[in-house]
């Protein structure tokens, strides 16, 4: 897994979940399938969920080139405490 590479590669693991999802079974769940695109991809987006499994907030956009910011998530975090 690409994750395990560069954590052996970089000597340092990561403190947070990445999800993989080649059967795009989230992707479908979460309506971010992109349909428009020449190669099937989903729509960039960014969830923050709290311990118990909601949804606290969410950022989707159709053009890959918008990200929200890193103040942005953070300020989502800081939301949940």
């Amino acid at each position: 897994m690409m994750i395990d590479r560069v954590a052996a590669e970089q000597g340092r693991t990561l403190d947070y979940h990445i999800l993989a999802d080649p059967d795009h079974a989230v992707i479908d769940r979460y309506g971010l399938f992109n349909a428009d695109s020449r190669r099937p991809v989903p729509h960039p987006a960014v969830y923050v969920i709290d311990m118990e499994g909601v949804v606290r907030w969410k950022f989707i956009e159709v053009d890959y080139r918008i990200r929200p910011s890193n103040e942005d998530v953070m300020a989502a975090l800081a939301e949940i405490g």
